[in-house]
C-alpha cells in the first residue's frame, strides 16, 4: 500500500492577494550574510569570513502574521465567546487532536453564484448527489468559485458561503470541523453587507460562524486545490499551531490517499 499526499493550503507570501489590506502578512527575509548580528550573540567576535565557507550565519525569515491568514484553523473562540449551551468556547489549544486527522467528505458548491448562502437543503442535496452518508468527526471540506481565484484582486469577495442552517445540518450530525476555500466560511462581506443594508437584519452577519454558539465546532479558511478531490475516500490532516488562547492556528492541510 503507498500514501499520495495532496496539499490543501496556500504559500504565505508577500504578493499572492489572500487578505484584505489591512491584515496581509510581511515577510522580511534575511540571507546567510545579514544574520552576522546574530552569530556574534553566540560566538563573539567571529567574522563572516571565518564562517563555513565564508557564507554567514544562517538564512531566516522574520514574519508579521494574524492567525487568520494563509490556511488556518478557527477555533470555536473565534466565533462566540460561549459554546454548547454557555461553555467557555475553546481556543485553539483546547481543540482535541482527533477532530483534526479524519476521513475527508467533499461537496462542490463551484456552481453557486459569488455570495450565495448555502442552505441546509443544499448540503443534503449534494449529499445525495455523491451518495455520501455523514459519520461524526468526518472533516467536511466546501469547494467553491474562490478556489481558482487566489491572488486575483476580489479573492475576498469570490465564493459562496455556508449560512446557520447549513453549518447546523453538519454540525448536529457530529461534524467538528469543516473547511473552505474561500477567505471565510460565510458569504463574503461585500454581499452580506449589501443584503443588511436592505433588510436592516445584522443576524445574517457571519451566521454560519455564529452558529458555533449552538455547537462547538472549527472550520478550515483558504483551503487550496479541493478541486482535485474526490466527493470522499481520502484522510485530511490539518493539526493547528499550538497558540495559547488564541482563537486560530495556522496548519499545513492535507489529503492523504491510501492506495
Amino acid at each position: 500500500m503507498t500514501r499520495r499526499f495532496v496539499d490543501l493550503s496556500i504559500t504565505l507570501c508577500n504578493d499572492v492577494v489572500s487578505d484584505p489590506p489591512f491584515m496581509r502578512p510581511h515577510i522580511e527575509y534575511q540571507t546567510h550574510g545579514e544574520t552576522m548580528t546574530e552569530l556574534g550573540h553566540f560566538f563573539p567576535g567571529v567574522t563572516a569570513d571565518q564562517t563555513p565557507d565564508g557564507e554567514g550565519f544562517a538564512a531566516a525569515e522574520m514574519v508579521r502574521l494574524s492567525t487568520h491568514n494563509g490556511t488556518h484553523l478557527d477555533a470555536p473562540w473565534h466565533f462566540h465567546p460561549t459554546q454548547d449551551g454557555g461553555k467557555k468556547a475553546l481556543t485553539i489549544d483546547e481543540i482535541p487532536l482527533e477532530w483534526c486527522f479524519q476521513p475527508g467528505v467533499k461537496l462542490d458548491f463551484t456552481a453557486m453564484p459569488d455570495g450565495y448562502v448555502v442552505t441546509a437543503a443544499d448540503v443534503e442535496a449534494e449529499l445525495a448527489r455523491i451518495g455520501h452518508e455523514l459519520r461524526p468527526l468526518e472533516i467536511v471540506l466546501v469547494n467553491t468559485a474562490a478556489g481558482k481565484a487566489l491572488g486575483d484582486p476580489d479573492f475576498v469577495s469570490r465564493g459562496c458561503g455556508m449560512g446557520y442552517e447549513a453549518t447546523m445540518y453538519l454540525t448536529s450530525r457530529g461534524i467538528r470541523v469543516t473547511g473552505t476555500d474561500a477567505w471565510s466560511w460565510d458569504a463574503p462581506f461585500v454581499h452580506t453587507a449589501r443584503k443588511v443594508a436592505e433588510t436592516g437584519d445584522t443576524s445574517l452577519i457571519w451566521e454560519g460562524h455564529k452558529a458555533g454558539r449552538d455547537i462547538g465546532y472549527c472550520h478550515l479558511e483558504k483551503l487550496h486545490n479541493l478541486e482535485v478531490l474526490p466527493p470522499d475516500g481520502f484522510l485530511v490532516s490539518c493539526f493547528p499551531h499550538k497558540i495559547a488562547g488564541a482563537s486560530a492556528g495556522w496548519t499545513r492541510a492535507v489529503a492523504i490517499f491510501e492506495d
